[in-house]
Formats: structure tokens, sequence, C-alpha cells
């Protein structure tokens, strides 16, 4: 097998999976949506039913108003986790969340930051990532976002056609 043989299997094979990732951009946008939203969902479901708990919670981290701020926390997370899941005004929904873990990261965590490099073991931070991904790019195209679109003013898009067209704007700039 000679080198050209190797180098044409090799193109061959790049080939089909540029194909392949092609067919799938769909996926990540969406199951990151959905994930998210299924995890704040949960997590939102579970503070509300728990409430009193969540109050003494963020009472012992020193949050100032815990009976203001357990409450906003809980339907901040179940109501935009909702959205997610939908895939209804993504990216309006991601704005709340990320302050939400921002929060957290600084309230509940604040004794484990030992530096910026910390903050890459927490989850919160993850989440973070994934919000910022779904706002720059949107729900993906299994939301309400897409069917939304049609009904919204030109170049106030939040469904994925936007990010589509503001990637091509960029790339003919």
């Amino acid at each position: 097998m000679g080198g050209r043989n190797v180098l044409k299997i090799i193109v061959r094979f790049r080939s089909i999976i540029l194909r392949t990732t092609r067919r799938l951009g769909w996926l990540p946008p969406t199951l990151a949506r959905l994930c998210l939203g299924l995890v704040f969902f949960n997590s939102g479901w579970g503070k509300l039913h728990g409430l009193p708990e969540v109050i003494e919670y963020f009472r012992s981290l020193g949050i100032p108003a815990p009976e203001i701020q357990a409450p906003l926390a809980a339907g901040t997370e179940f109501i935009c986790g909702l959205m997610l899941l939908l895939g209804l005004f993504t990216r309006v929904a991601t704005v709340p969340l990320m302050v939400t873990m921002i929060v957290a990261i600084l309230t509940a965590k604040k004794d484990e930051i030992e530096g910026i490099s910390s903050l890459f073991t927490f989850i919160e931070y993850l989440y973070i990532l994934l919000l910022v991904y779904l706002a720059v790019g949107g729900p993906g195209p299994l939301a309400f976002d897409r069917v939304l679109v049609k009904w919204l003013p030109a170049g106030d898009e939040d469904g994925p056609e936007s990010s589509v067209r503001m990637a091509h704007h960029v790339r003919t700039a």
C-alpha cells in the first residue's frame, strides 16, 4: 500500500466525517438545550417544593433577603428551565440562568475558589459555558423559537436561522 493510497483513504475518510457532521449539526444545540432545560426545570421544581429549606440554606450563606431570593432563584430555574425544554425564547432564558449560576458560584462555592483555575471544577461553570453556547448559537431547529421567528420583525430573530445569517454575514464581510 503506497503513500498515495493512504492519502486517498484519509481524504475519503475526511469527506465521510464532514458529510456526517454537517447532517448532525442540529444535534449539539438541541441536546445542550434539552439537557440544561431538564437540569434547571428539575432544580427549580425541587427548590419550589422545599422552599423553607432553601430559604434557610440561603440564610446560612449570608444571602440578603433569603425570603425573596430563594423563591426568585427557584422560579427562575423552573420557568427558564421550562423555556429551554420547549425552545421558547431560548436566548432570553439563558441570561437569568447565567446570573443565577454566577450568584451560586459567588455564594455557595466562594470558599472553594482558590483562583481562576478552580472555577473549571464547578458544574455551574459548565452550565454557564453551555448557556453561552445557546445564547450565541440559538436553540437548534427543534424548538418553538423556529416557529416564532416567522412573526418577529426582521433582524430580531431568536431562532437558529439568525445564527446562520449572522455567520454568513461575518464570512462574506
